[in-house]
């Protein structure tokens, strides 16, 4: 149920109402915008006069909210969300560049590699550490080693890091790094996101391999049920019939997901694709369709690579694409 108040109520008027509300054993998500005040109402309403709260003379209109999710749900907070990474802002009409290795391999690659990437145009440093990998007998990351690599690579930059954490066990590693990563396998791992809901980070949550656009927000609203409003969506691909790519890559989840929730929604088409001769014409058509940023993969020596080389661009490429995606954003603007 959402509560919708008039223009320019007092601040006490309305914190009496969710005062009252909060009595009821609600919880009230409260979305400010330049025109008007939303309460959402959480949790059971079934006892909530609504005509009651209609009536009064503050309230505007007052909604039933058919969907599951709530915290994440665009009705709840109308306006876009904007994440703020450090300097870097991250949705409403802010674009985001995240680029990097798959995993991290050593010091002079991935501190090679965020240079280059930020010469290009990148906005944050990707890099995994710790490597959910199909077989047991593959590169698993440098875990603990490869974090600590991260943050001598943004000393040496600037640039903030994103890696994923595949375990609550290991949150403490975490404690320095500016995003966390739920990756596709953990998109459905409830206790890791009632965990991160108390973290005071962003969260990029991935939509896992084969689940729809409302399992990926009811994963996201786990996260902002237990605390934690800072979540980027993030589409890369869903398993279908293609038997000729990764994946496919759903594009047209960016503009559904951005009609359903306020959350920020970028696109990672390297593990979408898989070859990295085919990342550039999906960035530029994510670009395109309205996503708020692109994760890319870029290593020095892809041939050499630990993890997921076939699917990265060296910084040239890289370099490259950036300036065509831009291209894309001033067009789009049109």
């Amino acid at each position: 149920m959402i509560v919708v108040l008039k223009p320019n109520v007092a601040k006490e008027r309305r914190d009496q109402l969710i005062e009252w509300l909060e009595g009821m054993g609600l919880n009230i998500h409260v979305s400010t915008g330049q025109y008007q005040t939303v309460l959402g109402l959480v949790g059971d309403t079934s006892n909530v006069d609504m005509n009651l709260i209609d009536s009064l003379e503050i309230v505007d209109s007052v909604k039933q909210v058919s969907e599951a999710f709530k915290c994440c749900n665009r009705k709840f907070h109308p306006e876009d969300t904007v994440i703020k990474v450090g300097n870097v802002k991250i949705g409403g009409g802010n674009f985001c560049m995240i680029a990097g290795p798959c995993s991290v391999e050593s010091e002079e690659q991935i501190v090679g590699v965020a240079k280059a990437v930020k010469e290009a145009g990148a906005n944050l440093l990707r890099g995994g550490a710790f490597k959910p990998r199909t077989s047991p007998y593959d590169f698993q990351g440098l875990k603990g080693e490869g974090i600590e690599l991260l943050k001598t690579a943004r000393e040496e930059t600037g640039l903030p890091i994103v890696t994923e954490i595949m375990s609550v066990s290991d949150l403490d590693l975490f404690e320095d790094v500016d995003v966390l990563q739920v990756g596709a396998r953990n998109m459905q791992n409830f206790d890791l996101l009632k965990e991160l809901g108390h973290v005071g980070k962003p969260i990029l949550l991935k939509r896992g391999l084969a689940n729809t656009l409302k399992e990926l927000l009811m994963s996201a609203e786990y996260i902002m049920a237990s605390g934690n409003e800072e979540v980027i969506l993030c589409e890369r691909g869903i398993r279908t019939y293609s038997d000729y790519l990764r994946n496919t890559l759903d594009l047209s989840a960016v503009p559904m997901l951005h009609e359903l929730s306020h959350l920020p929604v970028i696109v990672d088409p390297s593990h979408a694709i898989g070859i990295a001769r085919m990342v550039p014409p999906m960035a530029m058509a994510a670009t395109a369709c309205g996503a708020d940023g692109l994760m890319i993969e870029v290593h020095n020596d892809p041939q050499h690579a630990l993890c997921d080389g076939a699917q990265s661009l060296r910084p040239e490429e890289y370099a490259e694409l950036v300036k065509k995606v831009m291209a894309v954003r001033e067009v789009s603007k049109c």
